[in-house]
């Protein structure tokens, strides 16, 4: 169920939004191959109308489980975002979608959380990746580092005949 905000609410007073939102709810589920989200978002918004505006703040809490880029090794990382906000125009070029007097804070926050990924996760700063004799196993085993000439894709273009 999507985060909304009911704007006929927020006219008599402010409102307090506190719960959770499943990665499925906020679309978190296969976005990233290192990152992983299977625990639900933790929320506790303020929400209040400023003009022709709706601020929202507080802060949102996530747990991600991520693989290390160099040793493959699965850790979890807290994504805390303690002073989270978001203004949300109503009138204007930039004003967000009012659908039966609520709006949709969902794709704000699912926004925020994606950009608040690690690039790189990592296991730890001084991590020095997989041991040696598991990367020549690994290599071995996907077969990387060699080379078929036949199924490069400038092979199969040299192929074509062109009048």
């Amino acid at each position: 169920m999507p985060l909304l905000i009911n704007l006929r609410q927020l006219e008599k007073k402010d409102l307090t939004l506190q719960g959770e939102l499943t990665p499925t709810e906020l679309e978190l589920e296969h976005l990233d191959e290192m990152i992983h989200v299977k625990k639900p978002l933790e929320y506790d918004l303020e929400v209040e109308q400023i003009d022709d505006a709706i601020l929202v703040q507080g802060s949102l809490l996530l747990e991600l489980e991520c693989e290390c880029v160099r040793c493959l090794k699965t850790f979890k990382q807290e994504m805390d975002l303690p002073d989270w906000a978001a203004h949300l125009p109503l009138v204007g070029e930039e004003k967000v979608v009012i659908s039966n007097d609520t709006i949709d804070l969902t794709p704000y926050i699912r926004e925020d959380i994606v950009l608040g990924f690690p690039q790189h996760p990592l296991c730890s700063a001084d991590c020095s990746g997989l041991p040696k004799g598991a990367a020549a196993k690994l290599k071995k085993i996907s077969g990387a580092g060699k080379f078929d000439e036949s199924s490069s894709a400038w092979t199969q273009l040299d192929k074509l005949k062109l009048k």
